[in-house]
């Protein structure tokens, strides 16, 4: 079962990782990897630079 379950959170990642690269481009994807290196990682500075992007990538249009 763990196989199975494993294999689930890998195509639900790459799926993921595809539809924000497909809204947001590579600026998307930066930002997704700082934040999640930075959370495993347990380092504020990368988690809070990537989400910062991230938001400034959600806000860009409405500003």
């Amino acid at each position: 079962m763990p196989a199975a379950l494993a294999l689930v959170s890998a195509v639900f990642v790459i799926g993921f990782e595809q539809m924000v690269q497909s809204k947001y481009g590579a600026t998307g994807i930066i930002g997704l990897l700082l934040l999640t290196v930075g959370i495993k990682a347990k380092s504020p500075a990368f988690s809070s630079a990537g989400a910062v992007l991230l938001a400034l990538m959600l806000t860009g249009p409405a500003l």
